[in-house]
């Protein structure tokens, strides 16, 4: 059986931050009330000029550096992003010129936060049936740009990066563990597509629009279904909760992530955390808590690594990992 082997993590942020006490300067909110809603202390913000192609270029040069290959062995390039340079073509194709990939298949993948899982099962799949055999899949976003800077509610939870990771096909046959992505679970339900929305777009307003979301009703659906999708995404690859040494789940919000470890019977050491330095990077906060967690040392060889996200339409999904 071919598996998608995690071969290299990368990560990129811009270099310039914005605190709480600098968002309390220019809006009615407090760091205080910022850390007790989300556990956010700051955000990195992109320089003007500085495109989501510019953040995802640097996060998979960043993944190439870190499996010691080079860009030509990269035969697929899936991008997740709900914030593109432009409305077309992908910006999976420009960042593909970026970094000397030459041949192969790129383009964008759109699930909001849960983008990165939505494109890491697409390249997972490709991968498994042969089609590929090194892909890169990245999570870029440039939120600064769709923000309503006066609406205190979602401007302090959002922030600008991105993460890649790096996967190769694997025959496991000879291994005495199975290693690489062991499961992927996903769902949407169109029923809660107001709940998280830009009030924008081509063919509504023709202009990008800013970031719109229920708070309280986003909150209530992400504890229960990203318990319980993890939980089907370890039940599929005949996997159990006391197996895992790693939770990833996307960075949106810390209370979120807590109480879907309680509800999951996780303990906090268990959990992978950056919200409170990147803020909610979309798309982009799973590849750069793992680039994170890598480098640091905390994810070893063997290791079981749970990622979890859900996104606005409302998407959500899941995937089990043996590092």
């Amino acid at each position: 059986m071919l598996r998608s082997r995690v071969i290299g993590c990368g990560g990129y942020l811009p270099e310039n931050t914005i605190s709480n006490a600098d968002l309390a300067k220019k809006i009615d909110t407090t760091d205080e009330w910022i850390i007790e809603r989300s556990g956010i202390h700051q955000r990195h913000i992109a320089a003007d000029g500085e495109l989501t192609s510019d953040l995802a270029a640097a996060a998979a040069r960043s993944a190439l550096s870190d499996a010691s290959i080079p860009s030509s062995e990269i035969d697929l390039l899936v991008l997740a992003t709900s914030t593109p340079d432009n409305t077309f073509p992908a910006t999976a194709t420009k960042v593909q010129k970026m970094i000397n990939m030459g041949s192969g298949l790129a383009f964008d993948v759109q699930a909001v936060c849960a983008g990165f899982i939505c494109a890491l099962s697409v390249a997972d799949n490709f991968l498994q049936t042969g089609q590929a055999k090194t892909a890169m899949v990245i999570g870029s976003e440039t939120y600064s740009r769709i923000l309503d800077w006066n609406d205190r509610s979602t401007c302090v939870l959002f922030g600008d990066g991105a993460g890649a990771v790096l996967l190769r096909a694997q025959n496991n046959s000879n291994l005495s563990e199975d290693v690489g992505i062991l499961s992927t679970c996903l769902h949407s339900d169109g029923d809660y597509y107001d709940a998280l929305y830009v009030d924008g777009g081509v063919s509504t307003t023709q202009t990008s629009g800013y970031l719109r979301m229920q708070g309280k009703e986003v909150f209530r659906h992400a504890v229960e279904k990203l318990s319980t999708v993890a939980e089907e995404a370890l039940c599929d690859a005949g996997l159990s909760i006391d197996q895992v040494d790693w939770l990833v789940p996307h960075q949106a919000n810390r209370r979120i992530m807590d109480a879907t470890a309680r509800k999951l019977g996780l303990s906090d050491e268990k959990l992978v955390i950056t919200v409170d330095k990147h803020a909610n990077t979309s798309s982009a906060s799973i590849p750069l808590a793992l680039s994170v967690a890598t480098s640091d040392g905390r994810i070893q060889a063997g290791d079981l690594v749970v990622l979890e996200a859900i996104g606005g339409g409302l998407v959500w999904g899941a995937g089990v990992v043996r590092w």
